[in-house]
């Protein structure tokens, strides 16, 4: 089947395609509607070596890294995470999905603090507890294992909770899965429909008319059976006594 019978198709079924996508439209705007679009605020912070080991550079910060920075962003990464952070967090007037991680390709100990949600002004007020709350978190983790002041490894933020931005994406690819879907859905009816119509007439329904030349053959084969039938009962009457 080309594209030309597929054309001619639809437009002889038209009636059953017409609503079906009359369907599909009013599955897409109920998933427009239903899917909300979602915001997202993110932070870079990183974490800097303590006063007490920057005294040879100084007092600079920058100047003094160690990998060991990058085991404990991990370590804050994931106490973030954590169930007990979560509920301190809602407590704190918290919204949404939140997310702690190392950054992507990180030549350092970088953290990225994320907060995603459907209102944006919530999203970036979230965020912003999120980044205070990192902080907080990290000089709680190392008072509870009797870490001096001045031996404290030190969170910098690097780029400050960001405005909002939309996030599509997810939005996009259910508007997309719910049009093909209601599509393919509108033209599996169409063909259906198609073949139910064009359908043969079942086996023993109606007998097929004889051919022209069958006919005709048939006539004399029955004659001359009838004939020799007539000369052999004959031949029999004159053989009898």
């Amino acid at each position: 089947m080309d594209l030309a019978e597929i054309w001619r198709v639809m437009r002889r079924r038209w009636y059953v395609l017409l609503p079906g996508l009359l369907l599909t439209a009013a599955l897409i705007a109920g998933v427009y509607v239903l899917v909300p679009v979602e915001y997202r605020s993110q932070s870079t912070v990183t974490l800097l070596n303590s006063k007490k080991a920057t005294v040879a550079f100084d007092g600079n910060p920058f100047l003094s890294t160690q990998a060991s920075l990058t085991g404990m962003a991990d370590g804050l990464a994931r106490n973030l995470n954590s169930d007990d952070s979560r509920a301190d967090l809602k407590a704190q007037g918290v919204t949404g999905e939140y997310e702690a991680k190392i950054a992507d390709n990180a030549q350092g100990p970088f953290m990225w603090l994320s907060v995603t949600g459907t209102d944006p002004a919530a999203v970036l007020k979230s965020d912003q507890v999120f980044t205070a709350y990192a902080e907080k978190r990290l000089q709680e983790f190392q008072a509870q294992q009797s870490v001096t002041p001045e031996a404290m490894i030190r969170m910098a933020t690097i780029v400050p909770p960001q405005k909002p931005e939309a996030q599509t994406k997810t939005r996009l690819q259910y508007l997309i899965m719910a049009g093909a879907l209601g599509f393919v859905l509108s033209l599996v009816a169409t063909f259906f429909v198609e073949a139910r119509r064009r359908r043969p007439d079942k086996p023993g329904r109606h007998r097929p008319a004889p051919a022209e030349g069958a006919g005709s053959d048939a006539a004399p084969d029955a004659a001359d059976a009838e004939a020799g039938g007539t000369r052999t009962a004959r031949a029999s009457a004159g053989a009898s006594p």
